[in-house]
């Protein structure tokens, strides 16, 4: 079950695309953010997802919003993924322990061995203010997370 609105969103460090470490409470204070899960890169959804996200890119990575994405990819496979479809925002890796956050977040599918479509747009103080969890096939609307945004 995914955590609830009003919840404290669980603190992570993960790496990105890149290698670099990112925390959530890295953006504590700062930045409202854009927690994405999705199961895997190179799937037609997921691509679609993410390549929708880049093209509305200033509406999710900007002075007051950050956009991080998770998947239980390693991050060499995120790196060819965010080179090929020019994604210049943070691809993290949950991929060990394989799905550590993905579980805190209440979204990892046990039987399939990867997140399910969760997003949980987080405040300044680190609370959950919006939620969505699709399936595995279902993309999410991302007007849905604008309008999120915009009540912050």
């Amino acid at each position: 079950m995914a955590i609830e609105v009003g919840t404290e969103a669980p603190d992570f460090e993960l790496k990105d695309n890149h290698g670099a470490t990112v925390r959530l409470s890295d953006f504590r204070g700062a930045k409202n953010v854009v927690l994405l899960f999705y199961p895997f890169a190179f799937t037609g959804v997921c691509t679609g997802e993410l390549c929708a996200l880049r093209d509305e890119l200033p509406k999710f990575v900007n002075d007051d919003v950050q956009l991080l994405a998770v998947s239980n990819d390693s991050i060499h496979t995120l790196r060819v993924f965010a080179d090929q479809e020019g994604l210049d925002y943070p691809l993290l890796s949950d991929f060990w322990p394989h799905g550590n956050t993905s579980r805190a977040y209440g979204v990892f599918d046990e039987d399939k061995g990867c997140a399910v479509r969760g997003t949980f747009i987080i405040d300044k103080a680190g609370v959950v203010r919006w939620t969505v969890v699709n399936g595995l096939p279902d993309a999410r609307d991302l007007n849905e997370y604008v309008k999120a945004l915009d009540t912050l």
